[in-house]
């Protein structure tokens, strides 16, 4: 699994200790250092049955300065897949990714179904 972070997010942190506990392994990436390519942001947008505002950091400063909540009803998957790659505090953290299995954000129960369940993608 590929975890992308913010270091000092609390809530990636949650995440990490909750996959420690449970011995789930992950490659940690920082998402201020390393991000996903747009074409494989593409790639997942296009296979999940998520929405795109579910991948995006909605409280957060570029969020808010780019007036996203206003471009992303109309957003086409290409122009996400682009504002998700240029810049990492634009993705909801964490995100985890392994294979065609992901998850936005951090909820307990979801990583319990997902990580140490295999499940489908949620």
């Amino acid at each position: 699994m590929d975890f992308y972070c913010h270091p000092r997010c609390s809530t990636c942190k949650k995440a990490k200790k909750f996959l420690d506990e449970h011995a789930v392994h992950y490659e940690e990436k920082n998402l201020l250092e390393e991000s996903l390519e747009k074409e494989e942001w593409v790639q997942i947008l296009s296979q999940t049955d998520r929405t795109l505002k579910s991948f995006f950091n909605t409280s957060g400063n570029v969020y808010r300065e780019n007036n996203l909540k206003e471009k992303l009803p109309d957003m086409t998957t290409e122009e996400a897949a682009e504002w998700l790659s240029s810049n990492g505090m634009v993705v909801k953290r964490p995100f985890a990714i392994s294979g065609s299995t992901c998850t936005s954000g951090f909820k307990e129960e979801e990583y319990k179904q997902v990580w140490l369940n295999k499940g489908e993608t949620v």
